[in-house]
């Protein structure tokens, strides 16, 4: 119970990477808000713990209120997990700004909005992690994928600096870079891929596996394993850091 008394916020906390966080975070000890646009599906998935919250981190005052609500009810938060995402591909030349603007307003803006209200509480205590899940395209790039990495560049970009803003002040900032996990996300795009590139779904799964070194899906476990770790008092000296999950060197 390594969280007992502390409480945490994940963003898109009610599928694939973010249920799987929030459920290591309460297996710890941690009174964890879940949040995202739909209710049935927070409730749906909500163990003892859990308390969902509606939150669209694409609109700023919701996710002002909606994080002071939290806060009044559960206490500063402690953990911030900035984790809502979504994943949309195409050749950058052929990128409606509809889309750049969809893509950066809910990966980007979204992230900025999460954090920046969880810091008002945080700032109050002596102890704190804020942990962003950017991508391995937010490392290298992606194909296909110019907005969505440019976003997840940009997600590393305002971690690494708040890590400067507050070096040597009892709370840490860092990013998460997964490769290809396996969410509802992939299969999705698997869809998606199929269509766009011709292929049949089982190859265009096994283009996306084939991204990750060692030929598999990466579960959304090994993901809440490494926010777990981060959480960890004796990780305080990782800080401004980004944490690949890809299977092999990037």
């Amino acid at each position: 119970m390594m969280l007992e008394g502390k409480h945490a916020i994940v963003t898109g906390g009610g599928t694939g990477i973010g249920l799987a966080i929030a459920r290591g975070l309460v297996a710890e000890g941690a009174a964890v808000t879940i949040t995202g646009r739909r209710l049935e599906v927070l409730e749906a998935v909500a163990e003892p713990g859990m308390h969902p919250m509606v939150m669209d981190v694409t609109d700023e005052d919701k996710v002002r209120d909606t994080t002071a609500a939290a806060v009044a009810a559960r206490g500063p938060v402690q953990i911030c997990v900035a984790n809502a995402g979504i994943a949309e591909g195409r050749k950058l030349h052929k990128t409606s700004t509809e889309m750049w603007r969809k893509i950066m307003a809910t990966n980007l803006d979204g992230a900025f909005f999460t954090i920046r209200e969880s810091l008002n509480s945080m700032l109050e205590t002596d102890w704190g992690r804020v942990i962003a899940i950017s991508s391995i395209a937010g490392l290298r790039g992606a194909p296909g994928a110019g907005a969505y990495a440019a976003s997840k560049h940009g997600v590393i970009g305002m971690i690494r600096s708040l890590s400067e803003d507050f070096m040597a002040q009892p709370y840490t900032f860092n990013s998460i870079c997964p490769g290809y996990v396996d969410t509802p996300i992939v299969a999705r795009n698997t869809d998606a891929i199929s269509q766009r590139a011709g292929v049949s779904e089982d190859e265009a799964r096994g283009m996306m596996v084939d991204q990750n070194r060692h030929k598999r899906l990466i579960a959304p476990e090994e993901v809440a394993a490494a926010v777990l770790w981060l959480c960890n008092p004796l990780t305080q000296s990782v800080n401004g850091s980004e944490i690949p999950i890809a299977g092999g060197q990037i």
